[in-house]
């Protein structure tokens, strides 16, 4: 689902726009939204048996980089942007690893891989872009 598309099916749902108020503009905030529903169509790749295991936590790591993005941008200190900076930058991490993971156990085809490893490092990009000049 594109951004677009999100929106119009939020707003379709919910009656409220959110495209241009607060962190929803931002550049950053819709790649996340974009890793976080890949995230989820490529969990229903791996079998059953992790729906406890790979599957959650990965569900989790991509939450937690919205998430702590989110409560980050909201915060006023420098210093509680940053720590909510940090650990959505370690969710990444994780997410790297753990996708390595589907690839080593054959969850994943080599494209699956390669789709997710560009939206994730996207994410990284933009994170890094913006967390820049809070660091200066």
């Amino acid at each position: 689902m594109k951004y677009h598309e999100y929106h119009e099916k939020f707003e379709s749902t919910t009656g409220m726009d959110k495209s241009e108020k607060s962190y929803h503009k931002l550049i950053v905030w819709q790649k996340m939204r974009e890793l976080l529903v890949l995230t989820y169509e490529l969990m229903k790749k791996l079998p059953n048996n992790e729906e406890f295991g790979l599957k959650s936590q990965m569900r989790r790591a991509a939450v937690s980089v919205i998430s702590n993005f989110v409560e980050g941008y909201l915060k006023r200190s420098k210093k509680e942007k940053l720590h909510f900076m940090d650990i959505a930058e370690t969710s990444l991490l994780e997410l790297e690893a753990q996708s390595e993971i589907c690839l080593i156990l054959k969850y994943w085809s080599n494209d699956d891989y390669l789709k997710f490893d560009k939206k994730r490092s996207e994410v990284g990009f933009f994170l890094f872009r913006y967390k820049s000049p809070i660091s200066s």
